[in-house]
């Protein structure tokens, strides 16, 4: 049976947590001489997210004793075979029914089309991270990561065309039959198929990347404040289907709009550097978000406390994680309780 069949949905990423899981970076050809500078984003992204809820960081035999000395005792270490760290996109997305019952959706992962190579490693940890967790997994044969999707968890969820209908990932698989599978592994009523954006050479368009559920029906959504910037239309054409959709509950969406970091922030030497200031990770009783060291930080940070005005906001100034192409959501994945609300 699917998880729907047996009542279990993708919960929102607010609802309880048990914790959070991350994964210990390692892929010379995509940090180059920027590694270790992105372990130290790494530790503190979970060093942040400790102090609200417990961290498991997976970590590969070859680095294992070293960076279990660096975690310390705040953060629990686990050895596991890994190509890289993107938890978010590699791991499970956990499920829950409304009685307890907990269970991980394991989707098929090949590296956002095959990109970076080998990624076998990765592609086993969705199965391994839920029997770590003690919980049956349910597999899909649909190649999607979990930055392509967000669920309000109350039946809607928001993917992305350019990411979930791209051949690289699923050649022959109809829009129609996407969005059965989608709902069927999720436990979804509703999937809102947002455009995406066809210039993210590294997702090919992960909706966590511009833009996030706040509560049900409300979302900040990325604005790009330069018409010149090819991306102006491009998200301008996400916010109207947004505006134009209704989710399954039948509620139009409020959308909040929140600024990308701006390109003059971007290193010059940085290729598919992530300048996404929604890609957070909400804990327990807190929002941990992306700061890049810069004046515009402090708008976005206060335009995050009013969109959560009973949590903490916690800035994590990054860098070299940027430069990975990915952010703070990238690279964690929640644990929920196993109550959602």
């Amino acid at each position: 049976m699917r998880p729907m069949d047996l009542g279990l949905f993708m919960p929102a990423e607010w609802a309880p947590h048990v914790g959070c899981w991350m994964a210990w970076p390692r892929r010379i050809e995509l940090w180059g001489d920027h590694l270790e500078a992105a372990r130290e984003d790494f530790l503190s992204v979970a060093r942040a997210i400790a102090r609200f809820e417990p961290v498991t960081m997976l970590v590969d035999p070859e680095e294992f004793d070293a960076a279990r000395r660096r975690c310390g005792g705040a953060i629990k270490t686990i050895s596991m075979p890994l190509d890289d760290s993107w938890l978010r996109d590699s791991g499970p997305t956990f499920l829950v029914d409304a009685v307890g019952g907990r269970a991980g959706a394991a989707f098929t992962f090949n590296a956002w089309g095959g990109k970076y190579q080998p990624y076998g490693k990765d592609a086993a940890v969705g199965g391994r991270v839920t029997a770590l967790a003690g919980l049956p997994v349910h597999r899909s044969t649909l190649v999607v990561e979990g930055g392509g999707f967000l669920s309000d968890g109350e039946g809607t969820l928001i993917t992305a065309e350019t990411c979930v209908l791209n051949p690289n990932r699923n050649p022959g698989w109809t829009k129609a039959e996407a969005d059965a599978e989608l709902r069927a592994m999720l436990g979804m009523q509703k999937i809102i198929w947002l455009p995406g954006d066809v210039t993210d050479t590294e997702t090919d368009g992960h909706v966590d990347g511009f833009v996030a559920y706040v509560k049900p029906s409300t979302v900040l959504c990325e604005v790009v404040a330069d018409p010149a910037d090819p991306r102006f239309l491009i998200m301008a054409e996400n916010r109207r289907i947004l505006e134009s959709e209704t989710d399954a509950r039948g509620r139009r969406f409020t959308l909040l709009p929140i600024l990308e970091a701006p390109r003059a922030a971007v290193p010059p030497d940085a290729h598919g550097y992530c300048r996404s200031y929604v890609n957070f990770y909400i804990a327990n009783g807190a929002v941990i978000a992306p700061a890049y060291d810069i004046a515009e930080d402090a708008a976005v940070f206060e335009t995050l406390r009013r969109a959560f005005p009973d949590r903490t906001i916690v800035p994590v100034a990054l860098g070299a994680l940027f430069r990975g192409g990915g952010g703070i959501h990238c690279v964690t994945q929640q644990e929920p309780a196993g109550i959602a609300n």
